[in-house]
């Protein structure tokens, strides 16, 4: 077990990491900037993920009559940053790559501010003493985000077909990695998740994940390709970040749970939006 518990987080970060690796090795520059140089966009971006997805996961959990380790989770995911593997997915819905990475590159640079800052904000709200400093969210978005993007587009500029035919293979190893690091940890919190399955948990989250993927359809401008990127962004947090804050300011195991269980009803829940958007595509082409 101490063994386990050892090499889980080493299987964690290396998955995250090859999997930025494997976006920046199929991404260049001009594709990675292209959100930081459209004020309109950025600011329509960053308000949906950052601003109105957090006070409307407040506003539920505040509404509902939930135990504080759930309503702790919720808000938790709900100020974390989208995580590194939304690229893919957005892709492959249809978004368009250079919104999709420099949304990624934009919210990774820009959550060593807003993080702490939200946090702080909600804290209060809460009247919970709840903190996060800009060093360890600045730390987890290098290591994860910031540096393996950067390596990555550095070696697609060098060698780009080289670059372009890694970036599947990069991201296969990336997501055996990941399924290594987080099956233990979800079957550690299994009976916990279980046990939130029908005190309004689900319906809960469910109900922010509605709600992100409105705000995220609604803000993402005129292109549909870049309303359904964002819908997604929206939704899909950082579980390493949640976890981030939870590991610093409370011991209840709970929350872990709650974190997890976010994730996957944030799958299930996005599922329809998805088969709907590329129905809704292939009606307008």
């Amino acid at each position: 077990m101490e063994f386990l518990n050892d090499i889980l987080p080493i299987a964690l970060r290396g998955s995250l990491l090859l999997l930025v690796l494997a976006v920046g090795l199929d991404a260049t520059v001009q594709e990675a900037a292209y959100v930081l140089k459209r004020p309109n966009v950025l600011l329509r971006s960053m308000l949906a993920i950052a601003v109105i997805v957090p006070a409307f996961a407040a506003l539920v959990v505040a509404a509902l009559p939930l135990d504080r380790a759930v309503k702790i989770g919720i808000v938790l995911m709900a100020v974390s940053p989208l995580p590194p593997f939304m690229p893919g997915k957005d892709i492959r819905l249809g978004g368009r790559r250079r919104y999709v990475y420099g949304l990624l590159v934009a919210v990774s640079m820009l959550a060593v501010i807003l993080v702490p800052a939200t946090v702080t904000i909600l804290s209060r709200v809460f009247g919970e003493a709840v903190s996060i400093g800009p060093g360890p969210v600045l730390r987890l978005m290098l290591v994860s985000l910031l540096i393996p993007l950067a390596v990555g587009m550095l070696i697609h500029r060098v060698v780009p077909q080289a670059a372009e035919r890694a970036s599947p293979i990069v991201n296969k190893i990336a997501t055996v990695l990941l399924l290594i690091a987080v099956l233990p940890v979800f079957f550690g919190v299994l009976p916990m998740m279980l046990h939130l399955i029908g005190t309004g948990t689900v319906v809960s989250i469910a109900v922010v994940v509605v709600g992100s993927l409105v705000t995220g359809h609604l803000l993402g401008g005129p292109e549909p390709q870049d309303r359904a990127a964002l819908a997604i962004a929206c939704t899909t947090r950082h579980p390493g970040v949640a976890l981030l804050i939870a590991q610093a300011n409370f011991a209840e195991p709970e929350i872990k749970a709650v974190i997890l269980l976010f994730v996957i009803v944030g799958v299930l829940v996005g599922l329809p939006y998805q088969v709907w958007y590329k129905r809704h595509k292939v009606a307008l082409q």
